[in-house]
C-alpha cells in the first residue's frame, strides 16, 4: 500500500473535522449534498476526478460549470505556471487583463466595455448597481428560479439557494431590500409587461438560459420579447451568462439565440478554473464605473493575473471549435441514451454541453414546473451513478455538464454504467 496515502486522512475522516471548522462542514451548501458525507477530491485530470481514497469518478460536474476542458489541460497548465514564474499579484494593470478583455470583446456582441471582479455573485452585484446607477431607479425585476448568486438583492426567489433550504429567500435580507425587487415566472411575457408598466424598473436580469434550476430552456419569442419590453419602457436588460457564457457556443447564449443585453455578467469559464466575474456592456453604461464615473466599483484581485491567462488559455482552446464538438456531441449521445433507457415518466431539458433530468414530470418550462418534479427519485438516481463511479450534481436544481474531455471511451463507459443503473431503480 502507498505509505504517502496512509497518512492522508480519509473522507469521513475529513468530515469530521471540517464539521468543526465550517458550518454545515462545507464552504457552499450544495458541496454538503452528497450523503452520507462529501467525498474529498485529490486531484483531477481530463474527464476524471481522484478521491483522498483513490476511487475515480467520471465528472459531469466539472466545478459546477467553469471547466468545458475538463480538468488541468496541458494548454492552460503550461500557461499558468509559466505566469507563476513570473508574480501573481500585483496590485497594478497586467497586459494580460487588456488580452483577455480583447478575447472577450472579439466574442461577446455586446461586450464594448468590461469590467472585471472576482465572482459571479460580485458580476451580477455590480451590473445590478451599474443599471441603477444608470438609469437613476431603484427596483430591478428578475424571474424566480433564477440564479444570481449570493447576494442580497440576487437571493429572493433565487432557485437552488431557496429551494434546497425551503425558503423564498434568505435570513439576513432587510425587507427594504426585497422591496426593490419584481419576480416574474420564467417564460411569462405577460408579467414582464406589466412589472415594467406599473413599476419603475431599473433593469431586469436574468439568464438566458436557467441553470440553476436544472437546465430550463426560453420559449420562441420570450427572450426577444424581453427585450423589446427593456427599450420600450426604458429599462435595461442584463443577461446573467455566469453558466452559458463560452458555454453553449464562444458567444455565449446571445450569439446563440440573437438577443443582446445592454449588460452581460460573465464568470465560470473566462478564468479557465480560477475565480473570476465579469461585466461587460454598452461603453456608454460600463463608463459610469468609478474611476471614470460614480457607480463604486473596486477589488485588490480584481483582473488578478493567473485568472487571466488562465481564461486566455481557455478561450484560445475554444477558438478551435474542438472542444464544442466534443462536449456537445457527448451531452446529445447521454441524453439520446436516457431517453432510450427510462421507462418512467420523465423529461429531459438540453442545449448545448447543458442537460438535466426531471423524473415524474414530462415538462419543465419555469421554475414551478421544475420544482413538481420527483426531486427523491433524483437524489436516488444521483447515488446509484455514485457508487458506480459517476458524478453528476447531488441536487436536482444544478446542470449535468459535459466537456471536451468526454470522449467516446468516456461517455460509452458512462452509458454502460446508466444501464446498470437505471435497471436496478426500474
Amino acid at each position: 500500500m502507498d505509505k504517502r496515502r496512509c497518512a492522508v486522512l480519509n473522507s469521513e475522516e475529513m468530515w469530521a473535522q471540517a464539521k468543526q471548522l465550517f458550518a454545515g462542514g462545507v464552504n457552499s451548501p450544495v458541496r454538503a449534498a452528497v450523503k452520507p458525507f462529501p467525498f474529498y477530491v485529490e486531484r483531477g485530470k481530463g474527464a476524471y476526478i481522484y478521491t483522498v481514497e483513490g476511487k475515480k469518478f467520471i465528472d459531469y460536474v466539472l466545478g459546477y460549470g467553469p471547466l468545458i476542458l475538463g480538468h488541468s489541460p496541458e494548454s492552460v497548465k503550461r500557461k499558468i505556471v509559466e505566469q507563476l514564474e513570473k508574480g501573481w499579484l500585483f496590485g497594478t494593470p497586467s497586459e494580460l487583463e487588456i488580452k483577455l478583455a480583447k478575447k472577450i470583446s472579439s466574442h461577446i456582441p455586446s461586450a464594448q466595455k468590461i469590467r472585471f471582479v472576482n465572482s459571479g455573485t460580485e458580476a451580477t452585484m455590480a451590473a445590478i448597481r451599474l443599471a441603477r446607477g444608470y438609469t437613476k431607479r431603484s427596483k430591478i425585476l428578475k424571474f424566480s428560479g433564477n440564479y444570481h448568486g449570493a447576494h442580497d438583492y440576487a437571493l429572493v426567489e433565487a432557485g437552488s439557494a431557496a429551494t434546497e433550504y425551503n425558503v423564498a429567500t434568505s435570513d439576513g435580507v432587510p425587507i427594504e431590500i426585497i422591496k426593490t425587487v419584481e419576480v416574474c415566472e420564467f417564460n411569462d411575457l405577460d408579467c414582464v409587461d406589466k412589472k415594467l408598466r406599473n413599476e419603475d424598473i431599473a433593469t431586469v436580469i436574468l439568464e438566458p438560459i436557467m441553470g440553476n434550476a436544472g437546465v430550463i430552456l426560453p420559449e420562441k419569442d420570450f427572450l426577444s420579447g424581453v427585450r423589446e419590453l427593456t427599450k420600450s419602457y426604458n429599462s435595461l436588460l442584463i443577461f446573467d451568462e455566469v453558466i452559458t457564457g463560452f458555454r453553449i457556443n464562444i458567444g455565449g447564449a446571445q450569439s446563440y439565440y440573437q438577443i443582446y443585453p445592454d449588460i452581460t455578467t460573465l464568470g465560470k469559464i473566462i478564468g479557465g478554473g480560477f475565480p473570476i466575474g465579469a461585466v461587460a456592456g454598452k461603453a456608454e453604461i460600463v463608463d459610469n464605473f468609478t474611476p471614470a464615473g460614480k457607480v463604486f466599483n473596486a477589488g485588490t484581485f480584481n483582473a488578478n493575473p493567473i485568472s487571466m491567462i488562465a481564461g486566455i488559455a481557455t478561450i484560445e482552446e475554444l477558438e478551435k471549435e474542438y472542444p464544442y464538438d466534443i462536449a456537445n456531441k457527448a451531452a446529445k449521445t447521454l441524453v439520446e441514451e436516457l431517453e432510450r433507457l427510462l421507462k418512467i415518466k420523465h423529461t429531459i431539458n438540453h442545449v448545448g454541453s447543458m442537460f438535466q433530468v426531471f423524473f415524474g414530470i414530462d415538462k419543465v418550462r419555469n421554475y414551478s414546473d421544475a420544482k413538481r418534479a420527483d426531486k427523491e427519485y433524483y437524489i436516488k438516481f444521483h447515488e446509484r451513478l455514485l457508487k458506480e463511479g459517476v458524478f453528476i450534481p447531488p441536487s436536482q436544481y444544478e446542470t449535468i455538464f459535459t466537456s471536451a474531455s468526454h470522449k467516446d471511451d468516456v461517455v460509452n463507459d458512462t452509458i454502460d454504467k446508466l444501464v446498470k443503473v437505471i435497471g436496478e431503480l426500474s
